[in-house]
């Protein structure tokens, strides 16, 4: 890939390296890192500018995620409806509104952190739409994540050349399955206490309704001996 930068002219290197990255972000699976670490490598060799490289990064991660952003909100509702037809033990409302107060917790730096993980880069945008995390929010952590990752891989790229691009798809599987491992401690125990919230909501409502028979139970006494008498 680094051979093939080399005959395209900077600017084609520029666009190519923004929309594959851009969309990747959007929830497309495309090699966005890898072509990235190829470009920085090609910047160490005077191929094109490393800062305008890295810009052009950062805006096609922004971009993307803000577009996959856009496709979540819009269309992962309905996804998620069928989803939950099909199967309502994993996409059910329940476990839907377990994952919503995950996200709204959690959603920030899932979406920092997954610009450096493998497959979260692809997945982070479409479901902080689905899951109806606040856009404002939302372009924060994606923005800071995007110039962290894009600033980080090119400098590296540039300084260590093709060994960043190994260190990197390492790094990226090791983040991916320690990211597992942590998802599935935070959803067990937002699981937890969603269920523990979920009871303790019933039994309010129980109480309200008994109470509630109750009092009309006390005001209907006094009408019942009126009318005997």
């Amino acid at each position: 890939m680094i051979e093939w930068l080399d005959t395209i002219p900077p600017g084609v290197i520029y666009l190519v390296v923004g929309l594959i990255i851009g969309l990747e972000s959007v929830g497309i699976p495309l090699p966005g890192e890898i072509m990235l670490v190829s470009a920085g490598v090609a910047a160490s060799q005077g191929v094109v500018n490393p800062l305008v490289l890295g810009i052009v990064a950062a805006s096609g991660a922004i971009i993307g995620d803000s577009v996959g952003y856009a496709v979540g909100k819009r269309y992962g509702r309905t996804l998620l409806g069928w989803l939950g037809r099909k199967l309502p033990k994993h996409f059910g409302p329940k476990p839907v509104r377990q994952a919503e107060r995950a996200f709204d917790r959690y959603g920030a730096w899932a979406v920092f952190g997954g610009r450096f993980v493998a497959l979260l880069r692809i997945l982070a945008g479409p479901l902080a739409g689905i899951l109806g995390m606040p856009y404002r929010k939302f372009l924060i952590a994606n923005a800071t994540g995007g110039i962290a990752w894009a600033g980080t891989v090119t400098t590296l790229a540039y300084i260590f050349g093709v060994v960043a691009g190994q260190w990197f798809h390492r790094f990226s599987w090791v983040a991916l399955l320690v990211t597992v491992v942590i998802g599935w401690l935070i959803v067990h125990v937002v699981r937890r206490r969603a269920e523990k919230d979920d009871e303790e909501e019933l039994e309010e409502t129980e109480n309200s309704a008994e109470s509630g028979e109750s009092e009309k139970a006390e005001g209907a006494e006094p009408e019942t001996d009126a009318t005997v008498r």
